[in-house]
């Protein structure tokens, strides 16, 4: 199969495109969280090319992406007032809402739950692809499945490349990880996955929320959210997040990367812009400041993805505050990571 790149401002590419969504094909789409690999959520079997393209597990439920309000009545059974609130303040933007879902919905997308999870990107290209391909679009992460996000379409060819039809060229995506995922089911809203709506923004909102413990392959029990059971966001290498006080994080890693070194592997190490100098690992990606959780959330994949090329053995990663953002970045890194080192 070959993939067609197209850029986000050709207007001709970008009709065939929406066409190519209305009638069963693959398209991978920026979004202001991470790039999307969409498919007619109304249409069974394209959701399930979704799963193929990308070594999905099957009881991993998708997010539906929507361009307006209109197209959100036909998904859910109803619309709470906590729902209209979260909407007005947030949407179009990195917030999924779950809901109970209609019948309309395919079993494909929500892996046989009776809720679903559906947000409005705060993208113009995506946006723009979901008003004129006239659907609802299902649309998980356009990567390989246990890879890091993609935030720029660069990414997206070196996952998807030949396993599907077409990838939009819309620039790098600007907050870098996915949306929060908030289910309000129940009668105390849920975080099933933190992103770039924190808990903060939504307590100003709605009052209380609570968070959900991640889930664990062999628990046996279907994830109600993306990126609550398996293994994420990892590099090719084995990755550590390293726990602690900021001087004792540093002295652990340098010892760690001159036993490692004596042994003949490559380091890398995932360093906040304050400690970036004080390493002495062979490959040491930036992430940025301690100070501004924003900018670490959106360098965060890239910087996983610089580790494989440069093809280094094992990782150790700074850990972040988990307040705000934090929350997020922590998610994802305790989910790539292979382990944890923790120190006094």
């Amino acid at each position: 199969m070959e993939t067609i790149t197209i850029n986000g401002t050709n207007d001709e590419c970008f009709s065939s495109a929406a066409k190519a969504l209305r009638e069963g094909r693959l398209v991978a789409f920026p979004t202001e969280t991470v790039y999307g690999l969409g498919a007619n959520a109304l249409d069974p079997q394209a959701v399930r090319r979704i799963f193929e393209s990308k070594g999905r597990p099957l009881d991993n439920p998708l997010i539906v992406h929507i361009a307006n309000i209109s197209q959100l009545e036909p998904l859910v059974k109803e619309i709470p007032d906590r729902a209209e609130a979260l909407i007005r303040a947030f949407w179009p933007g990195p917030l999924t809402l779950v809901m109970k879902k209609s019948e309309l919905v395919p079993d494909e997308i929500t892996a046989g739950l009776d809720t679903v999870a559906v947000r409005m990107p705060d993208n113009p290209v995506a946006l723009r692809l979901i008003e004129e391909a006239g659907v609802p679009v299902a649309a998980p992460s356009a990567n390989l499945s246990g890879r890091p996000s993609p935030t720029t379409y660069q990414h997206v060819l070196e996952d998807l490349n030949g396993r599907i039809e077409y990838i939009i060229n819309g620039g790098p995506c600007k907050i870098g990880v996915e949306s929060t995922v908030l289910d309000i089911t129940s009668e105390t809203p849920v975080i099933l996955r933190p992103g770039g709506v924190t808990m903060e923004m939504l307590e100003t909102v709605i009052g209380k929320v609570e968070t959900d413990a991640v889930l664990k392959p062999e628990d046996g029990k279907k994830p109600r959210s993306p990126g609550m059971k398996y293994r994420h966001y990892s590099p090719n290498a084995e990755m550590f997040l390293v726990e602690g006080e900021s001087e004792e994080v540093v002295r652990k890693i340098n010892l760690l990367t001159s036993e490692n070194s004596a042994k003949g592997l490559r380091t890398g190490v995932l360093s906040s812009l304050e400690n970036k100098d004080r390493y002495t690992a062979q490959v040491v990606v930036n992430i940025g400041s301690l100070s501004c959780l924003e900018e670490v959330a959106s360098k965060l994949y890239n910087a996983l993805r610089k580790f494989d090329e440069e093809k280094v053995d094992i990782i150790y990663s700074e850990s972040f505050t988990e307040k705000g953002m934090g929350r997020a970045i922590m998610n994802r890194l305790r989910k790539a990571a292979s382990g944890k080192i923790s120190v006094p």
